[in-house]
């Protein structure tokens, strides 16, 4: 997958001028390649697009300028990226009542080794998580996930957790999206 160069950034007091426009092609991005999962996860995979505009919108935020603490951003963003053939996603978990997610989170702390997508031929691609994310008690609301598809195109996500069994097949628009992410 593609990575965001450094020079594909703008200064914040340019990106903030521009922001407008950059902001409605990263949602028009993001709304593509989002997808509901049951009635608690959302996964966003994760693209060129969808990475520069998050490192955008902190360097902005933060306001920052060294090159150094924009680089540290960049790859820490960059990370969330899938290898070659490899799909990244966000997931969020999302539950309204925060006594009712305190008590999910630390019932489904397991959660991320349930979640896959599944490919035309029927096989299932387990998540890799990432560890750091992972307590021994609580499962973190948002989660970092990659998919090693071969650069095959899922057609649709889901999770065979016992408490959380849901999938989603994928639309021909998400799956052209995804199909584009894998190529680049």
């Amino acid at each position: 997958m593609k990575r965001v160069p450094r020079e594909d950034l703008l200064d914040y007091v340019t990106y903030s001028e521009r922001r407008d426009a950059l902001r409605r092609a990263a949602m028009e991005a993001k709304s593509v390649r989002r997808v509901h999962v049951g009635e608690h996860l959302t996964f966003l995979f994760e693209n060129a697009e969808t990475i520069r505009y998050q490192v955008q919108e902190m360097i902005r935020a933060e306001r920052i300028v060294r090159d150094a603490d924009i680089r540290h951003e960049l790859d820490t963003y960059n990370e969330l990226l899938g290898a070659a053939g490899e799909l990244g996603a966000t997931l969020l978990i999302e539950i309204e009542h925060a006594a009712q997610r305190d008590l999910m989170l630390t019932r489904w702390i397991d959660l991320p080794r349930h979640l896959y997508v599944e490919l035309s031929d029927g096989r299932r691609v387990f998540a890799r998580h990432d560890e750091r994310q992972l307590s021994r008690d609580r499962l973190s609301a948002v989660q970092y996930v990659k998919f090693a598809a071969g650069g095959q195109v899922p057609i649709a996500v889901g999770s065979d957790h016992p408490e959380l069994t849901a999938r989603t097949e994928l639309s021909a628009e998400q799956r052209a999206a995804l199909e584009k992410d894998l190529a680049s």
